[in-house]
């Protein structure tokens, strides 16, 4: 068995996500190299992934973006949402927080063992700890400071998540509320559970300490790895494309398939991952403003509006009628929304008619809307 230990040295959860991602398949490929079956299994790999992202939430690959994080909050804040290839639910991560993965080949996956690291790491900052439930790690006392989401095929398994050390819990909370929008969709919804930072148990514990632990732990339980711990840092070359400047990112050290590196990164970063991959779902909210009453009943696919009806009792007559129609076909999101209100305002300005202010209108429906 190969064992190897990466660090990411980076807090950019697309390329976080994209390296994880190389590595899985990595040793999906390592697995189906043609060798027989006893012998490929004699030469399986296990790999611990040590990383961390700065103001994320990260939704499971069948989850409704809208419906498990306030975005417009998020973004506003400069945070991002990304969608990740396991399922589960929607976490928060910050700095505070310390994330984990282990990817191992299909003979060497071992759930028991790998629980065994992360007890054993967190064992040896003086906390006590159970496995709870599906994929919860609790304290004594059965508060929440990990939860774990998998990933299958024939060739490989993975299991990924988290260590609260020092969270910023209000973040959390803000971003990971529930809308107060009526969001009728399938696909899978977040569990909340109580939570604890590792922090309030062993004030004295740090990122630092709990990252070396779980190396420390892994190589008790695996043995030393085929070589020393491996610092993946990104690396971005800027490129003229037609006047552009486009930033290419790879990796370094090369890692081998790294070279489509930046196609798993654009991946993870595209808007069409991250929100067209939703599973389609109605929104009806309504919100008073200085200018009147609006209630909104739009229907979403691929995070596209496909119908949308805008009733209101402001003052323009044609106003509900030619929002509607400009919703149509527009991406769920505030700048897209806003453009094509703006657009549509302005033929009723044209013709004299308009009494309330395009702008306001514009801002207030587009963050209504794009922050269900």
């Amino acid at each position: 068995m190969k064992t190897h230990i990466y660090i990411s040295g980076s807090f950019d959860p697309r390329f976080n996500l994209a390296l994880e991602d190389l590595l899985f398949d990595n040793v999906s490929l390592s697995a189906s190299s043609g060798l027989a079956d006893e012998v490929a299994e004699k030469e399986g790999t296990v790999i611990l992934y040590i990383w961390q992202n700065a103001n994320t939430v990260v939704i499971g690959k069948s989850q409704n973006a809208w419906r498990e994080c306030r975005v417009s909050e998020l973004e506003a804040d400069e945070g991002i949402l990304v969608r990740r290839t396991s399922g589960g639910g929607a976490v928060y991560h910050d700095l505070g927080n310390l994330c984990y993965t282990f990817i191992a080949s299909a003979g060497e996956y071992s759930l028991e063992r790998q629980l065994k690291v992360i007890l054993g790491a967190v064992k040896a900052c003086g906390i006590e700890a159970a496995f709870s439930g599906r994929n919860d790690i609790v304290t004594n006392d059965g508060r929440k400071f990990s939860g774990n989401a998998f990933r299958f095929t024939n060739k490989a398994g993975l299991m990924h998540g988290t260590l609260l050390v020092d969270t910023d819990a209000a973040k959390m909370s803000r971003y990971l509320n529930v809308s107060k929008a009526k969001i009728e969709a399938k696909g899978v919804s977040s569990v909340r559970s109580r939570v604890v930072n590792l922090k309030e148990l062993v004030p004295s514990v740090t990122i630092q300490e709990l990252s070396e632990k779980l190396a420390g732990s892994f190589i008790e339980e695996y043995g030393e790895p085929s070589e020393a711990p491996i610092r993946v840092s990104p690396v971005v070359t800027e490129i003229d494309s037609g006047g552009d400047i486009i930033p290419l990112v790879s990796v370094s050290p090369a890692i081998q398939g790294s070279e489509d590196f930046y196609a798993r990164y654009q991946k993870f970063a595209s808007w069409e991952w991250r929100f067209g991959e939703t599973m389609p779902f109605d929104v009806n909210v309504e919100k008073k403003f200085g200018w009147g009453l609006v209630n909104a009943g739009i229907k979403v696919e691929n995070g596209i509006i496909t119908k949308a009806r805008i009733d209101t009792d402001a003052m323009d007559a044609e106003l509900g009628e030619v929002l509607s129609a400009a919703l149509s076909g527009t991406a769920l999101s505030f700048e897209d929304i806003r453009r094509a209100m703006l657009v549509s305002m302005a033929i009723i300005k044209n013709t004299g008619s308009m009494i309330g202010d395009p702008e306001t209108i514009a801002n207030d429906i587009a963050g209504m809307i794009a922050g269900i």
